[in-house]
């Protein structure tokens, strides 16, 4: 009975975070693509990147950055609201990762996510950090993990914003 209880507020958090995140998408770049407006979406694309960061929902901020890198918006400006969210974010998921239970997080993301996150940071260190910034991977979720391990947090901001800056200037350059 117990287990079932548990298998059932999991699909409930897990459904709740879906909408939220589907909800998210289409009140912001959603509304830009079918209105054509994304030359004006600045605001709708902060808000896409600074969710899609937080280690709960899950949200292809690298495509929505491009879709915005195509319009008329300032790259520059594109660049430092890409960097600043996810920076604001991931400091939000560390804090978490710092400041919560373990026993939390295992319902909320996986026993087994978190430790592959832990392992990565003990084994490498602060190249994790870049590395899972740099590329599109599950960058959020290593910052909640160096909080949970208590990995210092300037170094960690320092390598999260360097790896940021890796990902979003190559893809302003390829794109």
């Amino acid at each position: 009975m117990r287990l079932a209880r548990r298998n059932v507020a999991s699909i409930v958090i897990a459904s709740l975070l879906i909408i939220a995140a589907i909800t998210i998408a289409s009140l912001t770049v959603g509304r830009d693509i079918y209105y054509g407006s994304r030359d004006d979406g600045l605001l709708s694309f902060a808000i896409v990147n600074a969710s899609g960061y937080l280690f709960f929902l899950f949200m292809p901020v690298e495509v929505a950055f491009v879709y915005y890198l195509q319009g008329e918006i300032n790259v520059i400006a594109l660049n430092a609201v890409a960097i600043g969210t996810a920076l604001f974010s991931q400091t939000i998921d560390y804090l978490i990762g710092f400041s919560v239970s373990n026993k939390f997080i295992d319902k909320l993301i996986g026993r087994r996510r978190y430790e592959k996150a832990e392992k990565q940071i003990e084994k490498y260190g602060n190249f994790t950090v870049f590395l899972f910034n740099a590329l599109p991977l599950s960058s959020p979720v290593i910052s909640l993990a160096a909080g949970m391990i208590r990995h210092p947090a300037r170094v960690t901001a320092i390598y999260t914003v360097s790896g940021l800056l890796v990902k979003y200037i190559a893809l302003t350059l390829i794109f």
